[in-house]
């Protein structure tokens, strides 16, 4: 299970990497009779490296508005500039586009136009990071992998904006306005391959409802969260990294088994409100409590197997697999309880 996990997840973060690489290798054998082609068509504003005819590099430029995109594109760099609209005029002729970078700019929901986005059939990556969104562009194109929306406005997000989304494994909407209102059962209904649903940072007061069932990371982290409703994780069953930091959860908030879910890898509650450490199972590897309320610990107690069956050398079924304790910022006094070190074995740092 958690090799499958770590690979899933190397594949999500580095295939941008390993695809931009791959590009390049191919582009780095042109002609260079064809260099002078590729130079006439670079807009005058932009830098286009002849190592790298695919890709445009536009940003920090300080534009306005958005200048033609040569048909050869794939990669497109527009960041920190004041474009404040995104018309169709630029991209006719930009029909390989797989990549936009468009954070940091001064985008509104207004100045995109009807459709503009949906015809870019082959893009795979937009980012819309930093700009002035109220909600969340539509309509989108079907194709997209990854879309990232972090430090906008946004308080809404339009009904089945997502419903066609089948490819999205990593939709990033921390830092914005969302309330409990805005995430209704049905708004992440189509994101069938999600991977990666980032929604820190907002005003969320409750867990959000219907998170897409192959969701492996969850990070909601900086909201005013009180309560994890019985049995929430068990309609998420690969989640395998949690983020819950700076929320308001307290013993009472927590069901008995609430976080005892054996997919779950590394589940982050700190500054939190807890005063005890909640049940967690075997095969969790990092726990962060640090900065709660928390007075002592009792390793029987928190054990996810029987001391007994801990203190059995040779018994490995069961065996916790924590290897990371962080508890610092809490009221505990050292040393570690013998009985911890006992049940957990495989412990390498544990901070207090």
């Amino acid at each position: 299970m958690t090799l499958k996990v770590y690979t899933s997840l190397l594949l999500l973060f580095l295939v941008n990497a390993v695809w931009t690489r791959t590009v390049r290798q191919v582009y780095d054998e042109l002609d260079p009779d064809h260099w002078s082609h590729y130079t006439s068509e670079c807009p005058q504003e932009c830098f286009c490296p002849p190592s790298f005819p695919n890709a445009l590099y536009c940003d920090n430029k300080g534009l306005k508005e958005i200048p033609a995109i040569p048909a050869r594109i794939w990669y497109l760099y527009l960041q920190n500039n004041l474009i404040e609209t995104i018309s169709e005029k630029p991209f006719v002729n930009a029909t390989h586009l797989r990549w936009i970078n468009l954070n940091k700019n001064k985008i509104t929901n207004s100045g995109i136009g009807s459709g503009v986005l949906s015809k870019l059939k082959r893009l795979l990556y937009l980012f819309l990071e930093d700009n002035e969104l109220e909600e969340v562009p539509a309509p989108l194109p079907v194709g997209l992998e990854q879309l990232r929306l972090a430090r906008n406005k946004i308080s809404r997000i339009p009904e089945g904006v997502f419903s066609n989304l089948e490819n999205l494994t990593m939709l990033d909407l921390h830092q914005n306005s969302l309330l409990d209102s805005a995430l209704q059962s049905d708004t992440f209904q189509g994101l069938n391959n999600l991977m990666q649903l980032n929604i820190a940072k907002n005003s969320l007061k409750k867990m959000p409802l219907s998170i897409p069932a192959n969701t492996l990371q969850l990070f909601l982290d900086n909201n005013s969260i009180e309560v994890i409703p019985e049995n929430y994780f068990s309609a998420i069953p690969k989640v395998t990294f949690l983020r819950l930091n700076y929320n308001k959860l307290s013993d009472d908030g927590i069901p008995p088994n609430g976080f005892n879910v054996s997919s779950i890898l590394d589940l982050q509650l700190s500054h939190n409100q807890l005063t005890k450490i909640p049940p967690i199972n075997a095969h969790l590897e990092h726990l962060h409590l640090d900065h709660n309320r928390i007075k002592s610990v009792n390793g029987t107690q928190i054990c996810p197997v029987s001391i007994s069956v801990a203190e059995d050398h040779g018994f490995y079924g069961n065996i916790p697999r924590l290897r990371y304790l962080r508890l610092d910022g809490n009221e505990i006094q050292p040393p570690i309880p013998l009985d911890i070190m006992i049940c957990f074995r495989l412990l390498q740092a544990v901070v207090i």
